[in-house]
């Protein structure tokens, strides 16, 4: 398997594969920008402006295009058959052919030469010839496919994964646009760094004071056996006190780091211990030399190195490994961060004061951390009294539950399984670490029983991940805002303090009911809204009836049961699908056109019968909405696909909004499905329908009416309450809802996007008083189910 695994890594890998074709572009000269879009099937298109994937007989295989072999035959790119490339970015080496293989359809357009050309791959075999469907000015590649998810695990693509990586490669590659779009959510970004990774820790900084600015910036080259080899380096240092390094060998995030940022690292200290002792800028530490932690606290650095020929451990290329990288890096940092402290007297002594600091403090948090160094880690023998221990000793099945106060504590540590549940309550709100030193933090009497009950130590000198003593930490809160507040608290503790704990998928969020719904004595807990749709679903359908077709005498169509609910169901769908594209046209030019039933791509072709539809759509729309304005509806000429297109021009809000249902659109996923569902909710018949409920009969004009109705009358005599406490439960309900192993949702913690998340916990745990508030008023409308 080359991309690695058939899980979320595998899957993502397969979007970084042809995104580092783009990018090789780029690096070539050829290519300015590049988007990716996931659509609303899972399926994702990368799109770029290069030269465009070459057409037309192979020179060496026989009887095949070129396309077809580049997307068919491992290692036949251009950056395998010649020098294009001087450092090419690609994970594995075999690039969109192993996507290609790995998906369930593939389909390329390439922009070169005046021509549109297409080619459609289902199983990494092509359907047909590559063929010229249209004129063009422009150039470039597209790529669409939609994974093989009987292959893959992982059945969605993330946007925040996806997001990570395209920003740090529009970071690596100064002036090169990058832009990603969900159409599942809307969300979209868009990538430009002009000063490349000096912008890199510039944004790394934003929400800190930086001591020092511009970043130092220090770059050098070294011809090698297989080509010239770059280091590119900068670093800035802030009023912090967490360090964020990035090392990159060829545009890939190497995690593990390796010899590159082993280099960077002895480099660093040496150069700066040696003008700070120089100087006599450490005095005050007497004897105590300052370490390479402190030298990095408050310090956020990108490493970028281009290296030819460069080796990786480990299939996902996650540590770097030639050996004369790090002297590489090494030589050129000695010698130009040296020569850069010199020339600049006054910014290096800020930087040896801010080390010096640091020193000091972790001097003083030696004592304090001796309060929490773990003795015996799996024997208890000096664990917190408050503590409710398991009686396993084995980290692999052992749970260790944070709970949000003594009441909700003493309910869990009654409702637990004892052999493997371990209970921590936790009183009052925890310290924000955000805001404090690491001696300051270990003052703190809830996070010194945390340490000691989890026994991995603290701080870079001591904490071990494997002498954890559970592999599933549980933080269980209450669903209101002061729950909400310690959650976050200690999300930051683990993110800043014990990123392990979370790398290694240990932390999890315990989910509490959302809804109990009560009739009488029976009781049922609901985890999430989802849940609520579904009971007030399967609830409203099990005694109804819709009748569709009635006419006089004429006896109609009943649906009932599970036929019911998947209609209702398919409805919902429709609605929501529908709602998810009006982000980014008008939703009810799509429904009228959709519910016309004549429109697809075939009939782009067809100018004659094309003509009637705007008519058709208009009047559809008109009479879903008797509210719509359409100011424009033509046809316009799409020469790259040799076809035309429908533009329609509609009001808005007060706003003019064009809504285009052309060759890109018809053909995409999101037409597709709305199509299906559409088709399935209509094969009932026109309306109006009857349906029949427990409370009586009624008239109903659409199918969408009657699921209204029938959610409705599902909570009639049932006494529905959003939960909020943890402490209102008893523990055999604590137990049956949010502790059983077989009954329970965790979430777990993960981090997609480490930079994103650095960004949101310092805008939100932070200093920065200002960008808190504008963080606020910028989301305040995504916030639901606030208990206020």
């Amino acid at each position: 398997m080359y991309i690695g695994d058939v899980g979320e890594r595998g899957l993502h890998h397969l979007v970084y594969e042809v995104v580092d074709n783009s990018v090789d572009e780029a690096m070539a000269g050829r290519a300015t920008q590049i988007d990716v879009t996931i659509h609303s099937n899972n399926s994702l298109t990368v799109l770029d402006n290069g030269s465009g994937i070459p057409v037309g007989p192979h020179s060496t295989v026989p009887g095949m295009d070129t396309l077809d072999v580049v997307m068919t035959k491992l290692h036949a790119g251009g950056k395998f058959e010649s020098n294009a490339y001087k450092v090419s970015g690609g994970l594995h080496g075999v690039g969109v052919t192993c996507v290609n293989a790995l998906s369930e359809w593939l389909k390329v357009e390439v922009y070169r030469d005046g021509k549109v050309w297409a080619q459609r791959y289902e199983k990494g075999n092509p359907t047909g010839i590559v063929s010229a469907i249209g004129e063009t000015h422009r150039r470039g590649t597209k790529i669409t496919f939609r994974p093989d998810f009987g292959i893959f695990e992982a059945k969605e693509f993330s946007f925040e994964t996806l997001s990570g990586r395209l920003r740090e490669l529009a970071f690596l590659n100064a002036g090169l646009t990058i832009t990603i779009e969900d159409e599942r959510t809307g969300k979209k970004h868009e990538f430009l760094f002009r000063d490349g990774i000096r912008e890199f820790v510039r944004y790394l900084n934003k929400n800190r004071v930086a001591l020092l600015d511009p970043p130092i910036s220090l770059y050098g080259e070294l011809e090698t056996e297989r080509g010239v080899a770059t280091v590119d380096i900068a670093l800035q240092w802030n009023d912090g006190y967490d360090e964020k390094v990035f090392a990159f060998a060829n545009n890939i995030h190497n995690h593990e780091g390796g010899t590159h940022l082993i280099g960077f690292k002895t480099a660093l200290t040496r150069t700066v211990n040696n003008y700070g002792t120089k100087n006599n800028l450490f005095k005050d530490l007497k004897e105590e030399v300052p370490s390479g932690d402190d030298m990095r606290e408050g310090l956020a650095a990108v490493v970028a190195l281009r290296l030819p020929g460069a080796s990786f451990e480990g299939q996902t290329k996650t540590k770097l490994s030639n050996s004369e990288a790090k002297t590489m890096v090494e030589t050129m940092l000695n010698d130009k961060l040296g020569a850069w402290l010199e020339e600049n007297p006054p910014l290096a002594k800020r930087i040896c004061s801010k080390v010096a600091e640091a020193a000091r403090a972790r001097i003083a948090a030696r004592k304090a951390r001796d309060t929490v160094r773990r003795k015996g880690a799996l024997d208890g023998a000096s664990l917190p009294g408050k503590l409710a221990d398991c009686q396993s000793r084995h980290p692999a099945e052992s749970e260790l539950f944070l709970v949000e106060g003594d009441s909700a504590g003493g309910s869990a540590k009654q409702g637990r399984d004892r052999r493997t549940q371990a209970i921590l309550p936790l009183r009052g709100k925890i310290l924000n670490v955000e805001k404090a030193r690491f001696d300051k933090m270990l003052g703190s009497a809830e996070i010194a029983t945390m340490i000691t009950a989890l026994g991995t130590g603290i701080g870079p000198e001591e904490f071990d991940i494997e002498k954890t003593r559970y592999h599933k930490i549980v933080i269980m809160t209450d669903a209101d805002v002061d729950g909400s507040h310690i959650r976050t608290l200690l999300l930051t503790f683990f993110f800043r303090q014990m990123p392990s704990v979370v790398e290694k998928g240990y932390l999890y969020i315990a989910q509490p009911p959302l809804y109990r719904i009560q009739k009488g004595k029976k009781e049922s807990y609901l985890k999430d809204q989802a849940a609520m749709d579904e009971w007030l679903l399967a609830h409203g359908t099990a005694k109804a009836k819709l009748i569709a077709g009635e006419s006089g005498d004429t006896v109609g169509t009943a649906i009932a049961g599970e036929d019911l609910k998947k209609l209702a169901q398919d409805a919902l769908n429709y609605r929501a699908l529908l709602e998810g594209a009006d982000r980014r046209r008008d939703k009810r030019i799509i429904d009228g056109a959709i519910q016309v039933g004549d429109l697809d791509v075939s009939l782009l072709k067809d100018h004659a019968h094309l003509k009637e539809q705007p008519e058709k759509i208009f009047h559809r729309a008109q009479k879903l909405y008797p509210d719509l304005e359409v100011k424009a509806a033509k046809i316009e000429r799409d020469v790259e696909h040799d076809c035309d297109a429908l533009v329609f021009q509609t009001h808005v809000a007060g706003a003019l909004r064009e809504t285009r249902l052309d060759f890109d659109y018809l053909s995409g996923a999101e037409w597709g499905e709305l199509s299906e569902l559409h088709a399935n909710v209509a094969e009932i018949g026109v309306g109006p329908y009857r349906l029949e409920t427990e409370g009586g009969e009624q008239e109903v004009d659409d199918v969408f009416e009657a699921v209204d109705i029938l959610k409705k009358a599902a909570s009639a005599g049932q006494t529905i309450q959003r939960y909020k406490g943890l402490g209102e439960m008893n523990p055999e309900q604590l137990w049956e809802t949010t502790m059983d192993p077989s009954k329970r949702t965790l979430l777990q913690v993960r981090v997609d996007d480490t930079v994103e998340a650095d960004e949101i916990f310092s805008i939100l745990m932070g200093d920065a008083v200002d960008l808190r508030r504008e963080f606020i008023e910028k989301h305040a409308l995504d916030a639901q189910h606030l208990d206020i």
